[in-house]
């Protein structure tokens, strides 16, 4: 019985990359590079033990005039090769949505992925394949070898500083998308992570958080995405997280390291620490096997104090090996020794930016279209265009992903006294309001900023058109403490809304916003945070030149109440501060996820019967599409998407089990995204991966026997043609 998904559409654009496979009969290029690195191990000297075990940061960060390597570069990591092994040196960067900026220490720039949730909204294994590769083929021009990338964490809150930087709250969807993005970085003969390991819901307290959930919540939620993940992607390593769960750092917990990912899993890469996650040298036996950025623990724990312990205890002196066996396997599986990088590569800026765009135009959801407003005509006499600094780029997330390029920011807004870059407002230098010109080049176009209500409104009285730029900035270190625009921009949008009834509202936003406004302004566009062509992208879809395609990865809640837990965990007494910080030396805090275990998102609104304000998988079209003829044989579904608009246009097909035994649960099971031109019908053939059925007990996977009833669905709410399947129990191990 296969135990990951298989998705064949029939269509030659998606899975142009390697397609994705069941784990029994996928290559695992880690398993093949093991007997080498066992190999290699052997021939170490003592003193070589410990050269691979940590890395530091050649960045001066306490500002002391250190002198780095001459190989290393100016980014996350930096690990010396050994040369008498011809092992090459490790080379690290951030992150899953381009290389780093850093606030422009290298003086150079990159290419901007949309936000990892912007390319989840595109339900598009291949594109989300293809920004992989895109990145990565940067990130070895510039010399580096190992991408802080994969991110795949479940949006269980979505008031968390990071949503942005996560694919979904599902974790097939997930996995799937995880998987596709950490293939197209590694197709460039380097390694990719995939992170944080794991349950690292929130920033609150990032550093000390107690994540309480239990062994089955966790395997059918969150660690299921991760090792959906691992399955299709292989990734080199695996980073863990900041936060505990049921007690234990992630970075020194053997239940995560030792008994899923290696035991359970088989994974046979490296587990490396998040930059200032590890406690203590102990971490070693519960399953870490590198520390990263040294510089931000208190010691360094896997350099003499490791070797200290390998050469007194045998347990350690066998676990530095195994080590070691771990971070060469990732080494040799992705030909770091025999295809090495070096600073200096050409980067085709432009190209790169053309990918950027597509991801950005297929995630773009429309929400709301009333009158059909949208598309815009191009011969439109007058549009008001407010907001958001759409005259100057598009908004980003900060911290550790930020990407910038060459020439920096559009605009920056610092958070912070100091003025840091490492946490600031960033605009992309890609102008919405510049491409919406040149599409309505006949037009009177005007802009406004938000600073006065009563401009805006004047200026959106006196146009045919009024477009709104609404943002919420999300960072790394910190949670927005609710789902209302800031700045006052709800207010904003129901004015301009009340002097205009053809207000259009496009969002850039880091996750779910609160709309108090929707049922007042003619349409909704939620953005995301669009990358390097982000204002292309939108332009083109508000003129109709790309006919949006887009699906919510996440649900959108009506209010924050609605939620399994209405404030953060820890919000009410810890503040808010720069990257890293946290509270005082002993500091606890816990949050309660069993309080929805493995129900998460749209599972957790179904199994309270709360209706969102809009549901997971829920976007529109400028045309129509039905689905029909859902056949079930086993585990391998069947249907017919139809477009049934004048139109051509892309469908997001989504497959939901929906009853189990006689009991409501809804789960997705299966997704496809077909192109279809106006009045065409395409056959879509899904192989549903079982554990999404089952339960974990324990042990392994139970199938309970009975009827299970699956739907085609729209979205996570609107069911249409449903089928029953009898299954007898089945029990397996992982």
């Amino acid at each position: 019985m296969s135990r990951a998904l298989l998705l064949t559409t029939g269509i030659a654009a998606v899975l142009l990359a390697q397609p994705i496979l069941a784990k029994e009969n996928a290559a695992d290029p880690l398993a093949a590079a093991e007997a080498r690195a066992e190999a290699t191990v052997k021939q170490m000297r003592p003193e070589e033990k410990t050269i691979l075990t940590h890395s530091i940061m050649p960045i001066d960060i306490h500002k002391t005039g250190i002198k780095f390597p001459d190989d290393a570069i100016f980014g996350a990591g930096y690990t010396p090769g050994i040369k008498r092994l011809g092992t090459p040196p490790l080379r690290e960067t951030d992150a899953s949505l381009g290389i780093a900026w850093l606030e422009g220490g290298r003086k150079d720039g990159a290419t901007a992925l949309p936000s990892a949730i912007a390319q989840a909204a595109s339900w598009n294994p291949d594109l989300v394949y293809r920004g992989g590769a895109m990145i990565g083929s940067e990130a070895r021009a510039k010399g580096f070898n190992l991408l802080l990338a994969g991110g795949v964490n479940l949006m269980r809150d979505p008031r968390n500083g990071r949503s942005f930087e996560y694919f979904s709250e599902d974790p097939l969807l997930s996995g799937v998308l995880a998987g596709a993005a950490i293939r197209g970085v590694q197709s460039n003969d380097i390694i990719s992570t995939i992170k944080h390991l794991a349950l690292n819901g929130q920033e609150t307290g990032r550093k000390f958080v107690d994540v309480k959930i239990s062994d089955a919540a966790a395997r059918e939620s969150d660690l299921l995405a991760f090792q959906i993940g691992i399955e299709m992607g292989h990734p080199g390593s695996v980073m863990c997280a900041y936060n505990k769960v049921n007690g234990h750092y992630a970075c020194d917990n053997d239940y995560l390291l030792n008994t899923v990912l290696k035991k359970d899993w088989g994974y046979k890469g490296f587990v490396m620490s998040d930059w200032g996650a590890v406690p203590g040298v102990e971490a070693a036996m519960n399953g870490l096997d590198r520390q990263s950025g040294e510089q931000l623990d208190k010691a360094v724990y896997f350099g003499d104090t490791l070797a200290k312990k390998a050469a007194s205890d045998p347990a350690y002196a066998a676990r530095i090996d195994d080590m070691n066996k771990r971070v060469l396997t990732a080494m040799y599986a992705f030909g770091l020794d025999k295809n090495p990088t070096q600073p200096g590569g050409k980067i085709d800026f432009e190209k790169n930016a053309l990918v950027a765009e597509e991801v950005a135009r297929q995630g773009i959801v429309l929400l709301k279209n009333s009158g059909d407003v949208l598309p815009l005509a191009k011969t439109a006499k007058s549009i008001a265009v407010i907001g958001g600094y759409a005259d100057g780029g598009v908004l980003s997330g900060s911290g550790s992903s930020q990407v910038q390029g060459a020439n920096g920011p559009a605009i920056s807004r610092p958070k912070f006294g100091e003025g840091s870059q490492f946490i600031t407002e960033q605009y992309h230098r890609s102008s919405p309001f510049a491409a919406i010109k040149a599409r309505a080049k006949d037009a009177k176009i005007t802009y406004r900023d938000e600073r006065y209500v009563s401009d805006a409104v004047l200026k959106a009285s006196q146009a045919e058109v009024a477009i709104i730029f609404a943002t919420q900035w999300m960072a790394e270190g910190l949670d927005v403490p609710d789902l209302s625009l800031p700045y006052g921009q709800d207010a904003l949008i129901a004015a301009v809304a009340a002097a205009n009834p053809r207000t259009i509202v496009v969002l850039e936003t880091g996750g779910p916003v609160k709309m108090p406004w929707l049922d007042k302004v003619a349409a909704v566009v939620e953005a995301w945070y669009p990358g390097a062509r982000g204002g292309e992208a939108i332009a083109s879809v508000l003129f109709g030149e790309t006919n949006p395609s887009g699906r919510l990865p996440i649900s959108f809640p009506a209010s924050e109440s609605q939620l399994p837990r209405p404030r953060v965990d820890g919000s009410d007494w810890i503040e808010p501060g720069h990257i890293g910080a946290s509270t005082a030396e002993g500091a606890r805090l816990t949050a309660d996820y069993d309080i929805e275990g493995s129900d998460v998102g749209y599972r957790w609104f179904a199994r309270k019967g709360e209706k969102p304000l809009f549901p997971f998988g829920y976007g529109l079209s400028y045309t129509t599409f039905e689905s029909s003829g859902l056949k079930l044989s086993g585990l391998n579904a069947s249907f017919t998407v139809r477009n049934t608009g004048k139109r051509a246009g892309d469908e997001v097909a989504q497959l939901y089990l929906v009853n189990r035994g006689g009991e409501a649960k809804l789960r997705l099971v299966g997704f496809s995204r077909v192109s279809l031109a106006a009045g065409a019908r395409k056959k879509v053939s899904v192989t549903v991966d079982p554990r999404i059925l089952a339960d974990w007990n324990g042990k392994g996977w139970t199938m309970p026997g009975g009827d299970y009833v699956f739907a085609l669905g729209k979205d996570a709410e609107d069911m249409g043609q449903t089928v029953s399947v009898r299954f007898p129990e089945k029990s397996w191990k992982d």
